[in-house]
């Protein structure tokens, strides 16, 4: 894959490289303020990018909204970010549109370089890979959905691991079911809200939107 990675600090940015680069992809570029961040996305359109929220110069919410300028000239540019805070109306404009693949982690939640790349790959290939944190962050001030309300409690659990970017054989294993029960479950649950794409991939990543109370 061809990789972007933005972040301001110059050993998280270097080690990222590294890590990233020694499990065989390659960084084609690297940002360390929000501008630098936008010019690298429009200049490579990466396979997928790396970035912080707070960036220089301000250091506010300039890496994620480079993202989301991006994201707005080149629908469905993957983008994972990865920061130490939450930053709950850019998160959910960048999950709103619904293309291609979106992921949202927490510095603090990664514990290892096989979940690191695992959740890149996931993004690159248009999937989602949410923090559980941010989960619920975002639904803590989210808006009724009556779609929602249809689900029951087995299937809001599905859901919700389905959000952190889980397969149906890794939901089966937390949640202690055959793959074929947790396949029952997403066919209803994909009934339920309204999803009919025959793309399961894509009404994966519809139904997490759902999830997570996009207007």
């Amino acid at each position: 894959m061809r990789i972007v990675v933005a972040e301001d600090l110059y050993l998280l940015r270097d080690g990222m490289v590294r890590l990233i680069e020694a499990c065989g992809h390659q960084v084609v570029a690297t940002a360390a303020t929000g501008p630098e961040t936008l010019e690298a996305l429009r200049t490579w359109r990466p396979d997928v990018s790396v970035i912080d929220v707070r960036m220089p110069p301000n250091q506010s919410d300039e890496g994620l909204r480079a993202a989301l300028a991006a994201r707005s000239e080149m629908p469905g540019l993957p983008v994972l970010i990865l920061s130490q805070h939450v930053e709950q109306l850019y998160a959910r404009e960048l999950l709103a549109d619904g293309s291609g693949g979106v992921g949202y982690l927490l510095k603090e939640s990664v514990f290892d370089a096989d979940q690191f790349i695992d959740a890149l790959e996931r993004v690159a290939g248009g999937g989602t890979a949410m923090d559980p944190a941010v989960i619920a962050k975002l639904l803590s001030t989210g808006s009724p959905n009556q779609r929602l309300d249809r689900l029951t409690e087995r299937e809001h659990s599905v859901l919700a691991l389905m959000a952190e970017g889980l397969s149906n054989q890794a939901i089966g294993r937390r949640l202690f079911l055959s793959e074929g029960t947790v396949s029952k479950y997403t066919t209803s649950m994909f009934g339920k809200l309204g999803l009919t794409d025959d793309d399961n991939s894509n009404r994966r990543v519809r139904a997490v939107l759902t999830y997570l109370n996009k207007p």
